[in-house]
């Protein structure tokens, strides 16, 4: 069990699948200080935990994801310059344990997923969305600034120009144009949504979680600059999937055309 500050997060553990969920119904699961610190705490759990081997990130109360940060405590825990740095660090450091998890995560996107929610789904390695969910970054009707990271981060997703128009025109994009330019990886009914993320999140489960580690890493390297690739921790990683019991678990089942047990060694 995972022991949290706020009642505002939810942890779960069903099997291998870990479960986080934003649970601030009242306010479109709009993310408070606590709510940052009980992600991070969350995933930091997940991570350590072997038994766990994919996370899946979601919102409560079918109306939204995560509809950004809860501005409404700003006035309070953003009122000054040392204030607004702890906050900052704090929201940092619950994006930063999500995109650095070691293990398959995956965004269930039901409802209104705008601002902050967008940059934590995009944190996760897939996004699934229900097809009434609602896409927006609207930091240019707010007068904010957005840093590299937040930005490079979309552009890797969506390209450079998709990117400059959901900043440029800062409206809603429905379900069906997140799709169309790669916000998403799936579009699902509402009523279908979360049966087709638990068998998702089941098969990724049932394969052998070193070698699903490995592309996780290596792909996170490609898309480094080049100057700071670690090439040489990629085929390490591929050796060591080579060298597993898992390996060997693999090539028997095949041959004895059986599924596999996969025990991630």
């Amino acid at each position: 069990m995972v022991h949290l500050k706020t009642d505002k997060m939810l942890a779960r553990k069903d099997k291998h699948v870990g479960w986080i969920t934003f649970n601030n119904p009242a306010r479109h699961n709009a993310v408070s200080l606590e709510m940052w610190q009980g992600l991070a705490d969350i995933a930091n759990d997940f991570a350590n935990d072997d038994e766990i081997r994919v996370v899946v990130v979601n919102g409560a109360g079918g109306k939204a994801f995560v509809s950004g940060a809860d501005i409404s405590e700003f006035a309070e825990q953003r009122n000054s310059a040392q204030a607004t740095e702890k906050y900052d660090a704090v929201a940092q450091e619950g994006t930063q344990a999500l995109k650095n998890l070691n293990k398959p995560t995956l965004a269930m996107i039901d409802g209104y997923c705008i601002g902050g929610g967008v940059a934590i789904a995009l944190n996760c390695d897939m996004r699934i969305a229900a097809d009434h969910s609602r896409f927006a970054v609207p930091a240019a009707k707010l007068g904010l600034g957005y840093e590299y990271d937040g930005v490079r981060k979309l552009v890797d997703v969506v390209g450079p120009s998709f990117a400059k128009e959901i900043f440029f025109t800062a409206r809603q994009f429905s379900a069906t144009e997140a799709l169309a330019m790669g916000l998403i990886n799936r579009m699902v009914p509402k009523e279908d949504l979360l049966a087709y993320v638990q068998q998702y999140a089941e098969t990724i489960a049932a394969n052998a979680p070193m070698t699903v580690a490995s592309i996780k890493t290596i792909v996170g390297e490609i898309v480094k600059d080049e100057s700071v690739r670690d090439v040489a921790h990629c085929d390490q990683l591929v050796a060591a999937c080579f060298n597993s019991a898992d390996f060997t678990e693999g090539r028997t089942a095949f041959m004895e055309k059986r599924k596999p047990v996969f025990m991630g060694r």
